[in-house]
């Protein structure tokens, strides 16, 4: 089979989108399709584009046997809603008009991927003009999710958006979703469950593993962690995430210095908190900041519980951070701050302690619980891993893609 995957998120950047159309795309050249990248260039989250990929409107690359066409986009944080959305209009508007002139061969199907349906637009558009199967990869839900955080409030732009949503969801051949509550949600707004399949985030098994992390004394000598508890949260620090639960937490733990709680990565909230953090004299917060990929597996080693955290919202209960898959992979417990599907997986994976989202007293006693007892730490890290073993490698949903793929593309071949 012959695929266009259109992302606007690719490696070198972090994330669960970029992983995500990566490990895809690498299983299904291992397994003898062709598979192109149609990206930007790496700029998320911090606006930086990174040296080599600096002024250029058009770049190929091939990476682990995936063909990567990058296409200009308007550089800027991941903080911001006007300028994103500049941001991301004009990486529509590339892969449509610069990336797709430059597209060489035949493609059977054109997968666009969210987390923002400007990328479904660009592939829709993309799959018209090469008459092409569209299937729309749904990862968050647009424009609910921008409401659900405060960003966006005029009722005239959500309902053009919602328009919007709903054309691509209705012209789409396939409607690919990453949570199960996602198709009780679509097809209640009328789109035809016959036409929605599920493939669920996963991890690469082989990279994120229990003794994974040879790195993680390095970590704890890096941040001078010692041998504290350290209760670590990794991925993006933005509005959706409510870590005030964190510095909540630390002011109350202020003179317990053998807890320390490790805040890795980038966001719109990132400066905000550790100006918070800072004026409060939290010196038990670190803010370790973005981080390579391949040390991420490091920074779990180092953790001795692992907190996963959205904001008290309905929305979110029908979100599955795909992190906790990582985190059960490297075998450790996990503090799972999100209600709904994602708390039922970990909890059906006994690996992990559930709180009430936002709840600094339940995420204290969780730690508590977590601290006195290291047989209980050990037996959620065992359970988890062997979880995902069963159930969310990532090889396995590849080829279980492959064959939702394969009706919609009827004339294809390995």
């Amino acid at each position: 089979m012959r695929i266009l995957y259109v992302s606007q998120y690719f490696p070198p950047e972090m994330g669960a989108p970029a992983a995500r159309v990566f490990e895809l795309s690498r299983s299904w050249v291992r397994r003898g399709h062709k598979v192109t990248v149609l990206t930007a260039f790496p700029h998320h989250p911090t606006g930086i584009v990174p040296e080599g990929y600096r002024g250029r409107v058009l770049m190929h690359e091939r990476l682990a046997g995936i063909e990567v066409v990058r296409s200009w986009i308007y550089a800027t944080p991941n903080k911001g809603f006007l300028k994103r959305t500049l941001s991301y209009i004009s990486f529509m508007l590339s892969a449509v008009f610069v990336g797709l002139p430059v597209l060489s061969g035949h493609y059977d199907v054109v997968i666009a991927t969210s987390p923002q349906f400007f990328v479904g637009l660009a592939g829709f558009v993309i799959s018209t003009l090469l008459r092409r199967p569209f299937v729309f990869e749904v990862r968050d839900l647009w424009p609910a999710s921008i409401v659900a955080v405060g960003a966006l409030h005029n009722r005239f732009i959500i309902r053009i958006l919602e328009g919007i949503e709903m054309m691509l969801y209705r012209r789409a051949k396939l409607v690919v979703a990453v949570a199960d509550s996602t198709v009780d949600i679509l097809s209640g707004r009328g789109v035809p469950r016959r036409k929605i399949a599920v493939v669920k985030n996963g991890v690469d098994l082989e990279r994120f593993t229990p003794g994974g992390g040879a790195g993680a004394d390095a970590v704890r000598e890096e941040f001078d962690l010692a041998d504290r508890f350290v209760c670590s949260y990794i991925g993006t620090i933005g509005m959706a995430h409510a870590l005030d639960i964190v510095l909540a937490a630390a002011e109350k733990t202020r003179d317990d210095d053998r807890l320390v709680y490790l805040l890795v990565g980038e966001g719109a909230r990132r400066a905000e908190l550790e100006a918070k953090a800072g004026a409060k004299a939290l010196s038990n917060v670190i803010f370790a900041g973005q981080q390579p990929r391949r040390r991420i597996v490091d920074f779990l080693a180092a953790s001795d519980a692992v907190l996963v955290h959205l904001r008290k919202a309905e929305l979110f209960e029908h979100v599955i951070p795909s992190k906790i898959f990582e985190i059960m992979a490297c075998g450790r417990p996990i503090i799972m701050g999100v209600a709904g599907e994602a708390r039922g997986i970990v909890e059906e994976a006994a690996s992990g302690i559930a709180i009430e989202p936002e709840n600094t007293d339940e995420f204290l006693a969780a730690l508590g619980t977590l601290r006195r007892d290291e047989l209980k730490r050990a037996a959620m890290g065992k359970s988890g891993r062997a979880y995902v073993e069963a159930n969310f490698d990532r090889e396995k949903l590849a080829a279980d893609y492959i064959d939702l793929l394969a009706p919609i593309a009827p004339q294809t071949h390995p």
